[in-house]
């Protein structure tokens, strides 16, 4: 029996990591802040800019900047490479899908209240996004050496975050929205979900196969503002700083223990999601009619310390400690946006071409470490470029970037935007795991492209 609860502690000594991160594709932890072409192509440094419909994640108060109706929606495409060398000698690749499938994506839509015909509310905007803030997918062989630790994992967790925001001057908005987590059918199965198998002496038969699966719902809250003191004659920002704030949840997961798909109990837990405070100072060197020049410097605190506990209850009566040890961190993020405005005869087409570097931190320790994401910490280079297309133009040659009647519905403008990212992982050696088919040397390079699309009214 002691056995038998020993594996069952390993298996789950990663619990709350496992309902872990959307594409394990950057260090500090298991969250996903990559959601738009233009900032992931400026490395993320984008708080403070936060000019489009992604301001509904990247700054909330931003949105009362914004004009009209906006649309954005995008695809991330993520590829996982992570070699593993175990200590006595083994070694394994992930054999997931070369790139990720679903890929993860989102949608963005924000909207000025003028617009929607209050007139007395003109100062206040509201927006929704629907994204994977959280979330990942693994896949290793069942044979692998630590197949007991892990051979499947993946978390379809969503966030749902309606936002509003109001323009306190033409200089300073402040903003205040929801983030509720939820789990969808839509990807996935519907639920967390851990697969790995017995090793001998744990009081199944060795090979069985063990799946730990669970789903919940939970909320959280975020507060913003963005303060733009020096203006263009036209005036747009010269320097603007902001920041973000956004709350710790915790998510209760609730499900089952199987073996071979028979189940052995119902299990329960939850998790902490980490309260993340996030600050980005932007300056524009060049801002006229003809190009805009935009250098910014973000930064996030995480308090992954948060994680402190991760017990788990089975039905039968059995509870299966598991503390963890995670360690709060600090991701930097610094871009740049150079911008052609009103290029062509007629003046219609904008086009920007960006760069940036993170340098993320793993809060993960050996005791807590999870093949089914090997953290660790990471440098990430990105660029991109974008174009938006207005009065005057036609996208792909064929639709007209903008109407000429002043309908509810008219558009403004249409865009889109690409990026590339290259993710460089330290080597790590983990050496304190509890389940030793886990310690070993892990090699991780990552790669991800994607798009985004906007349409504005």
């Amino acid at each position: 029996m002691l056995n038998r609860q020993r594996l069952l502690f390993i298996a789950v000594a990663c619990i709350s990591i496992f309902f872990s991160r959307s594409t394990p594709t950057c260090a500090d932890g298991f969250r996903n802040p990559f959601h738009d072409a233009a900032a992931i192509a400026q490395g993320n440094a984008f708080v403070a800019q936060a000019d489009n419909a992604s301001a509904v994640f990247y700054n909330p108060a931003a949105t009362a900047q914004l004009r009209g109706i906006q649309h954005a929606g995008g695809l991330q495409f993520v590829s996982i490479n992570t070699k593993f060398t175990g200590s006595a000698g083994p070694s394994v690749s992930n054999s997931s899908p070369t790139i990720g499938l679903p890929p993860p994506g989102q949608f963005f839509i924000t909207a000025n209240l003028k617009k929607l015909g209050l007139s007395a509310l003109g100062n206040w905007s509201i927006g929704l996004g629907v994204l994977n803030l959280y979330g990942f997918a693994a896949k290793f062989p069942l044979d692998g050496p630590f197949a007991s630790a892990v051979t499947f994992a993946q978390l379809p967790l969503i966030a749902i975050k309606p936002t509003v925001a109001y323009k306190v001057t033409e200089s300073l908005s402040i903003g205040l929205g929801t983030d509720i987590f939820t789990f969808t059918g839509l990807l996935g199965e519907g639920h967390a979900e851990r697969r790995f198998q017995a090793a001998p002496g744990s009081g199944f038969p060795p090979g069985t196969e063990l799946e730990l699966n669970g789903s919940g719902t939970t909320a959280g809250l975020n507060a913003s503002f963005l303060y733009s003191p020096w203006r263009t004659d036209e005036g747009k920002p010269r320097f603007s700083f902001a920041g973000i704030w956004r709350s710790q949840a915790v998510l209760p997961l609730n499900g089952a223990l199987l073996a071979n798909g028979s189940l052995v109990a119902q299990a329960s837990t939850s998790m902490r999601l980490p309260e993340v405070w996030t600050g980005g100072i932007a300056f524009w060197p060049i801002r006229n009619r003809e190009r805009e020049w935009k250098v910014e410097v973000d930064v996030d605190y995480v308090r992954w310390q948060a994680i402190r506990d991760a017990t788990v209850l089975l039905s039968n009566g059995g509870r299966l400690p598991n503390p963890q040890q995670w360690k709060n961190t600090f991701t930097v993020n610094v871009g740049t946006e150079y911008k052609w405005v009103g290029l062509t005869d007629n003046h219609a087409w904008d086009v920007a071409f960006r760069t940036g570097y993170i340098r993320s931190h793993s809060p993960v320790t050996d005791l807590n470490f999870d093949p089914a994401f090997a953290d660790s910490d990471v440098h990430v280079a990105t660029v991109g470029m974008g174009v938006l297309c207005h009065a005057g133009g036609t996208f792909l040659g064929v639709i007209r970037c903008a109407d000429d009647e002043q309908s509810f519905l008219a558009k403004s403008s249409i865009g889109f935007d690409v990026f590339y990212q290259a993710f460089v992982f330290d080597t790590r050696t983990v050496t304190g795991s509890p389940n030793p088919t886990v310690n070993g040397t892990y090699r991780t390079t990552n790669h991800a492209g994607g798009v985004t699309f906007r349409i504005n009214f």
